[in-house]
């Protein structure tokens, strides 16, 4: 196994596996490909924090397959009264495991890699949207147990969906306020013909309705449907 930085050889590929490991999981079809595609010209893509994830494979020309992935963002957090401005922070995602590979702890491993890496490069803190049964392993909590909120729901609500990890003890001391999802991560919902033409770009898979799918739609703002 080896976690190296994303190279553009490599995007192709990745978009792929992204593909591949979002397909029907959580609406029929995905987006998170595209999405993927348009940050890394987005300004606030982390090219520091690209990463891919890579086994050796007899069946790649090149002896290596890359079967895991993940991309950070650069977030912010509007500050509750009586403090006032920007808190600077980061978010991850699309993570992508090849379906193959999948349950067998090289998503924890990749994440865990990453996460140190943004910590050595001085990010207080990540915020996220995912499932705290897996995220807990990683150090993730809910957030608002650290006073931080999502902006799609009420401030006093515990979203269980909505996590927050700080990477420097003590960056959020003091702090309450408000996450905002980085408007990079709604391309394909507010570009649905350029999302449309991309796709048609890929082999043709079926879209399917499946149990455990959070939404209907996947060209729509999924804070829409909840």
């Amino acid at each position: 196994m080896n976690i190296r930085l994303e190279q553009p050889s490599d995007y192709r590929e990745v978009e792929n596996l992204t593909r591949e490991a979002f397909w029907n999981v959580y609406a029929p079809g995905c987006v998170e490909h595209y999405v993927l595609n348009q940050y890394r010209n987005n300004p606030d893509f982390i090219p520091e924090l690209d990463f891919v994830l890579e086994v050796d494979s007899r069946n790649s020309p090149t002896g290596k397959q890359i079967i895991g992935h993940v991309m950070f963002s650069r977030a912010k957090i509007i500050l509750d009264s009586p403090l006032s401005g920007e808190l600077e922070g980061a978010t991850f995602g699309p993570i992508s495991i090849h379906p193959d590979y999948k349950r067998k702890g090289y998503g924890l491993k990749l994440l865990q890699y990453a996460l140190e890496k943004a910590r050595e490069m001085g990010i207080g803190v990540i915020c996220m949207e995912g499932n705290i049964e897996f995220y807990k392993h990683a150090g993730f909590v809910v957030a608002s147990t650290l006073g931080i909120h999502y902006h799609a729901e009420p401030k006093d609500a515990e979203v269980p969906y909505f996590l927050a990890q700080e990477l420097i003890p003590g960056y959020l001391n003091g702090i309450e306020g408000t996450y905002h999802t980085p408007k990079g991560y709604y391309v394909a919902f507010e570009n649905k013909d350029a999302f449309e033409a991309y796709e048609a770009t890929f082999p043709k898979k079926e879209k399917k309705h499946q149990v455990g799918q959070l939404v209907d739609d996947c060209t729509k703002n999924p804070n829409d449907q909840l």
